[in-house]
């Protein structure tokens, strides 16, 4: 099992490529990732979307032409989602989006099987209606969006974001897992489940 680490686009927002038993699976896919997926000359399997904002989601189409592969993601595609036009507001930056084809949709979920891999799911929104979490079952490691950073959260000022949402969604959905569980989030560094649980500003009582 090999994870690598892409960042990319305005956001700085990562993308793990995940490679095992010959197989290849990209979390998210931030804006430049099909370029970098190209370098490496590896063609995927499939891309997994922990969300579907803008910039999780800008690299989706031109990696899903280039290896010619299925999405899986929570809801189907929509401005409400990616939010598209309203980060061109935001930054005054125009914020075209290239066409992707969600083949799967996981809504209702709870598991997912990709061949040898198994995915647990946890939809945890608040930051995004269709925020969902992937842990790898029997590992450690979870994909986690948007949803925990290291000493953070999400934000939940976008449209259809709830703060309490996203919190009581942490605490019922993720906190249970084991405390040595590594998140990988979608922007900055890895943390552990535990880590945050004993640290993390906005979840202390």
């Amino acid at each position: 099992m090999q994870i690598d680490i892409y960042c990319g686009g305005l956001f700085q927002t990562n993308g793990y490529l995940f490679e095992a038993n010959g197989k290849a699976w990209l979390f998210d896919a931030p804006e430049g990732v099909s370029e970098w997926i190209e370098s490496k000359n590896i063609k995927l399997d499939g891309i997994i979307l922990t969300h579907q904002h803008h910039d999780h989601v800008i690299g989706a189409g031109a990696a899903q032409v280039q290896s010619d592969c299925p999405i899986w993601a929570w809801s189907e595609p929509s401005e409400e989602l990616t939010l598209a036009k309203r980060l061109e507001e935001m930054t005054g930056v125009p914020c075209e989006l290239e066409p992707y084809r969600v083949d799967h949709l996981l809504e209702g979920e709870t598991t997912l099987r990709l061949e040898e891999l198994e995915l647990e799911l946890y939809h945890v929104p608040g930051h995004s209606p269709d925020s969902v979490c992937f842990r790898i079952a029997g590992q450690p490691v979870m994909f986690g969006g948007d949803v925990l950073f290291k000493q953070g959260i999400g934000r939940t000022d976008f449209p259809n974001g709830s703060h309490e949402q996203l919190i009581n969604g942490i605490k019922e959905k993720l906190w249970p897992l084991p405390d040595e569980t590594h998140v990988l989030p979608g922007h900055g560094p890895t943390t552990t489940i535990g880590e945050e649980k004993a640290t993390n500003p906005y979840l202390q009582a």
